[in-house]
């Protein structure tokens, strides 16, 4: 009978461990639930922390059942070892959960505060690269206690640790191009280069920054395609940013006319397809004309929009417009080519002849 219980007493309560370790992530969450129930983002992203807390909880219930009615069997060692490894996995996933968290909520709390949109970029940018930097260290000190945990290991690790050979494997491993990579995205964030939203044009394409990680950057191009750059590239080559100090930009609008344009009529015209759409941020409305030559003359208006999308959209919209007014109204200021013959002069060989 004491060998039955003794056979079944860690089945038991390890069970009794899961059972109670699934009961505590349920009060976890319930209580998180209701504490950020009017903060979706943030409580969005502490229900991904729900699967790393039931295993933690799960892994270090195991372990303390078993060691307290398991301590003295055969098989205790290398099971133990088993969950001790998969404790330090799930502490790792579990840490890096709450730096999304920990993202989430520094997010709202400056896109609260912050009423500069450039100054919000920035922020975003930097606060999204430090998640990444904090995840990989997470990443980095998980497998360096993994193979911790392993005597040999450990000791080769120590001879390492003491000698001067662990300052030069790092500088050789910093020339890399992976690591420059990481540096570049690290310069990127922390340097105010480049931040998420930005308008660039980059490779004879323009495009908006969608994302930026530790080793590239993804463009966003007007055609819904993707740019994957290297950091290096925003580092180490020229590049065009549109919003660097604002998000307000300017665009034209080119025509090409004849010489009989109304002028004073387009302006007008301009000025009432501007006030009736909320494309244009009202700072700057101009019609000039900049050429007058080969015949024609070139009308440039000049207007403003407070993003790259709404400015592509008013650009079109007053080209559109232009035209159906300057061929409804005044037909006579479309582009034409005019010609005349010349024919010689008659001569008086020319009047016999006839």
């Amino acid at each position: 009978m004491d060998e039955l219980v003794s056979m079944f007493a860690p089945v038991v309560a390890v069970a009794a461990a899961l059972i109670s370790a699934v009961l505590l992530a349920a009060i976890l969450r319930r209580v998180g639930a209701r504490s950020l129930r009017k903060v979706p983002a943030i409580q969005g992203a502490s229900s991904r922390a729900l699967n790393p807390v039931r295993l933690v909880l799960a892994i270090a219930g195991a372990r303390i059942a078993l060691g307290v009615t398991a301590a003295d069997t055969d098989w205790f060692a290398p099971v133990d070892y088993a969950l001790v490894l998969g404790l330090i996995g799930a502490v790792a996933w579990l840490v890096a959960s709450l730096l999304l968290v920990f993202e989430a909520v520094a997010l709202r709390k400056y896109g609260r505060d912050t009423v500069d949109h450039g100054r919000m970029r920035r922020l975003k940018t930097q606060i999204m690269l430090a998640r990444r930097v904090g995840v990989a260290l997470v990443i980095t000190l998980a497998l360096a206690s993994v193979l911790l945990t392993i005597p040999e290991v450990r000791a080769l690790g120590a001879g390492i640790l003491a000698s001067a050979g662990l300052i030069s494997i790092v500088a050789g491993l910093a020339v890399q191009s992976s690591l420059a990579n990481v540096f570049a995205g690290v310069q990127l964030a922390f340097t105010d280069a480049l931040r998420i939203d930005d308008t660039v044009f980059v490779e004879e394409q323009l495009g908006t920054v969608e994302e930026i990680t530790m080793t590239y950057v993804v463009v966003k191009v007007w055609d819904d395609r993707r740019l994957i750059l290297p950091s290096t590239y925003f580092t180490t080559t020229p590049f065009e940013n549109w919003t660097r100090s604002r998000s307000e930009l300017l665009g034209t609008v080119d025509l090409d006319l004849d010489w009989r344009v109304p002028i004073e009529s387009m302006r007008a015209h301009l000025l009432m397809v501007l006030s009736d759409t909320p494309l244009w941020d009202g700072r700057t409305s101009t019609l000039q004309i900049t050429q007058a030559t080969d015949g024609m003359v070139r009308a440039r208006v000049l207007v403003s929009a407070a993003d790259n999308d709404a400015l592509w959209d008013l650009q079109c919209l007053i080209r559109e417009s232009m035209v159906i007014f300057l061929q409804t109204n005044h037909r006579e200021a479309l582009p034409r080519q005019r010609w005349e013959a010349v024919h010689p002069p008659h001569t008086p060989q020319d009047a016999l002849e006839g």
